[in-house]
């Protein structure tokens, strides 16, 4: 019996470790396993061209139904995947040890989330939107209603299919490669808490959308409406960690995906919706596959020399580099920009300056050290939409001069020098022609 106890922990142990080998790193931001929660593993095949991007750039999928028992996203204190996908809007309630807490935890310790709702979401799924700052709306019968921007189809329809156009202008988020064609959208609108300036739309509904129940007539004025109802919105955390949300589950489907798409009003009619490249470029976000940044080799030395100081006395020239890189998908790349800035700071930035860069990743930036004594930092706080934010901090103090450095006659001070020989002079001309004057 012992030795089967042992055999266990011990496989437990080794598949454990393999786990954590193939998890993100910084070095290698693709190397990740995704947990994918479903209501219903038909999802499967009618979301496969999704599933199937994602698998053919290096990512991991395990599959589970959202109330099966055994979902653990964390075993021996470890998280056991990088990314979590919930296409499962009608669960109340997750099985095994998740739930909204467990799902918060495992964003504010780094990891990725997309969550994909639709008419029937459920509180549970309300409930982590509203967390990460996402609100959909409250009626559980609404949805976004569009009669000026709807698809158009073979039958008039309730206009809730939407033909939505209005996206982000961002290249990090949604690639170098304009969407042209429309993006198909049939779901629950949401608005952005305004105390939470971490989240983004990404894709917003046009002015003349609202959200309601299709089947009902108005009595009241709908609580969405116009451009501030939010189709698909971006979070990306203090830490790094990065979130999507969507009201419409079908936006990931594979029937959108290949649907053709014509807008009303528009004579443009596309053979097919731009949902597959919208989907797969904010995915390349959301995973780290684009906008990941790292800082590399901070250095500083006093101009003239190569190795770093302990201490900096005060009026010192010196330099600081730092090597900044992004993550192109399969490599690092150098990033370039022209809003890198160093701060040296003490309480408050004595000095700062925009670093200058060769295009090759180095950044740098030289400056006289204040006329000011005490602990200062090397400060670099970047922090660029769409980008991970970089924080670097390296503490150096810095001493006045000592009492053999200072000028033996200081410029400033020869009004002074001046004025106590000419009083000595004054005293010596007086003593004279007092003692010798009849």
């Amino acid at each position: 019996m012992a030795k089967i106890s042992i055999a266990t922990v011990f496989m437990a142990l080794i598949s454990l470790l393999l786990t954590l080998t193939h998890s993100f790193s910084t070095e290698n931001p693709t190397d990740r396993r995704i947990l994918v929660l479903l209501d219903d593993l038909a999802l499967k095949s009618s979301h496969s061209i999704f599933f199937n991007s994602l698998q053919s750039r290096g990512f991991e999928l395990d599959f589970k139904l959202s109330d099966d028992p055994k979902i653990a996203l964390q075993r021996y204190g470890q998280y056991l995947y990088d990314g979590l996908i919930l296409f499962s809007p009608t669960t109340e309630r997750f099985g095994g040890s998740l739930d909204v807490a467990a799902v918060l935890d495992f964003v504010d310790s780094g990891k990725d989330l997309i969550v994909a709702a639709d008419a029937s979401a459920s509180d549970l799924i309300r409930s982590i939107a509203a967390e990460c700052g996402v609100d959909f709306d409250e009626d559980p019968s609404a949805v976004v209603i569009d009669h000026g921007s709807y698809a158009v189809s073979g039958t008039e329809g309730d206009h809730t299919l939407i033909a939505a156009d209005d996206f982000i202008k961002s290249d990090v988020l949604l690639g170098s490669t304009k969407i042209e064609a429309p993006v198909l959208f049939k779901g629950i609108g949401h608005s952005l808490n305004p105390t939470n300036s971490l989240v983004l739309k990404v894709l917003s509904a046009s002015p003349s959308a609202y959200s309601a129940n299709p089947k009902s007539k108005l009595s009241t004025p709908p609580s969405l409406s116009g451009s501030s109802i939010s189709l698909v919105s971006v979070v990306q955390a203090r830490n790094n960690a990065r979130a999507v949300f969507s009201g419409s589950l079908d936006l990931f489907s594979n029937k959108f995906f290949k649907s053709p798409v014509q807008k009303v009003g528009s004579s443009n009619k596309y053979a097919k919706s731009g949902n597959e490249q919208f989907v797969t470029e904010l995915s390349k976000w959301v995973f780290h596959e684009r906008g990941h940044l790292k800082a590399v080799n901070v250095k500083h030395h006093k101009v003239g020399e190569t190795d770093e100081p302990a201490i900096y006395r005060i009026n010192d020239d010196l330099e600081y580099s730092v090597e900044i890189y992004e993550w192109s998908g399969s490599s690092w790349e150098p990033y370039v920009a022209n809003d890198v800035q160093v701060q040296f700071y003490m309480m408050s930035p004595y000095v700062l300056k925009t670093m200058s860069t060769d295009k090759k990743g180095l950044y740098h930036a030289s400056f006289k050290v204040p006329d000011v004594y005490g602990v200062f930092q090397f400060k670099v706080e970047y922090q660029r939409l769409g980008y991970t934010s970089l924080s670097l901090a390296k503490q150096i103090p810095v001493r006045p001069f000592r009492h053999n450095e200072y000028e033996r006659f200081i410029p400033t001070a020869f009004p002074y020098y001046g004025a106590s020989f000419s009083t000595m002079a004054a005293f010596f001309i007086f003593s004279f022609v007092y003692l010798y004057s009849k």
